[in-house]
């Protein structure tokens, strides 16, 4: 979560904020860290009335995206360890189970088990309660990371990770940071960030897992148009 004079910032796992914390770090004096991952909800109330400003992605991208870098990570998450017992289950299984936690009661109380009862400002930064809202609401994981993230906001400006930097360099002035030297060397020079090394999401899914994507994440999905 950044906040600079013009906007608020909220930032979605694995959906390009990385690229756009440190843009706005960098380029706007007056931008600032006020937490990590924090949903709207927890905005300071001197700052609620910021027009706020996100991104998205497809789910089948940021399934392929989270997986892979977990894999790449030394010590994976307790979300991956869970949901791939351990290591031991490849993707398909992996995301199976990750997209229908909603559902299993027991991955569900080992993650409400793990978590801790409040923010630690790191990783996905979610909370014991988190995992009770997942339980509840009965998504696919990132549509609920997603509802959740922007639940309160009004009319969020949402940027497509595909077009971010086209998306973030019109947003920016929309809200009165318009462009100078350091944001479009910035957007014209600093590759992705926080990447990890895989194939296009279609080598991935098979008809039944994407079938079930489709399905559970279908809130994200028919908003913004998005295909395998």
């Amino acid at each position: 979560m950044i906040v600079t004079d013009k906007l608020l910032f909220l930032h979605l796992h694995k959906s390009g904020g990385t690229f756009v914390n440190a843009l706005l770090m960098r380029c706007v004096p007056s931008a600032r860290q006020i937490g990590y991952h924090l949903p709207f909800r927890e905005t300071p109330s001197a700052f609620r009335d910021r027009p706020v400003v996100g991104t998205v992605r497809s789910p089948w991208a940021y399934y392929v995206s989270w997986y892979h870098f977990q894999r790449s990570q030394a010590q994976p998450n307790i979300l991956f360890q869970i949901c791939s017992n351990g290591g031991d289950l490849g993707f398909s299984e992996t995301i199976e189970n990750l997209v229908q936690l909603s559902d299993d009661e027991i991955r569900l109380t080992m993650l409400e088990n793990g978590l801790p009862a409040t923010y630690v400002n790191y990783g996905l930064n979610l909370t014991k309660k988190c995992v009770g809202e997942l339980r509840e609401r009965k998504l696919g994981f990132y549509s609920f990371l997603y509802e959740r993230l922007y639940a309160g906001a009004r009319e969020p400006v949402i940027m497509r990770v595909e077009q971010l930097r086209q998306q973030l360099r019109a947003t920016l002035s929309l809200l009165g940071h318009p462009p100078g030297q350091c944001i479009d060397r910035f957007l014209n020079e600093v590759p992705p960030l926080n990447v990890s090394k895989h194939e296009a999401p279609p080598h991935y899914f098979d008809d039944r897992l994407a079938r079930i994507v489709a399905e559970r994440d279908s809130t994200v999905i028919d908003r913004y148009g998005y295909v395998l």
